[in-house]
């Protein structure tokens, strides 16, 4: 999910089953208007609401956040982008374009090995 690399600098997730955003923030590098605006952005992203429309994040959720920390800041993706990457849409697309990559790249190497015969 996240390249091991990219969590340096970020703490270790502790062993709890719920999060409060505040404890969220700290735990990704992000801050807690961030992670609402996030919620509307990524429908992936659904904190469990209880009392008085609290959210409390559950492991996957803080998985899922830094994810897209990854992608939004390391990676440089827009939100559309980091949306499409996180629901697959982009991976036949993707595969389409590596298809004609390697098409292309065999093609110059059929027409280097005529060069040097």
């Amino acid at each position: 999910m996240l390249e091991a690399g990219n969590n340096n600098e970020l703490p270790t997730i502790p062993g709890k089953r719920y999060f409060t955003i505040g404890e969220v923030s700290e735990l990704c590098g992000v801050k807690p208007h961030v992670l609402r605006y996030w919620e509307q952005e990524f429908p992936q992203l659904k904190p469990v609401k209880r009392r008085g429309n609290r959210r409390y994040y559950q492991r996957q959720d803080v998985l899922l956040i830094r994810q897209i920390r990854s992608l939004l800041y390391e990676h440089g993706y827009t939100i559309g982008g980091a949306r499409q990457k996180l629901s697959g849409e982009d991976t036949k697309e993707d595969s389409i374009q590596s298809d004609q990559i390697v098409k292309q790249i065999r093609s110059e190497l059929e027409d280097l090995l005529k060069l040097l015969k």
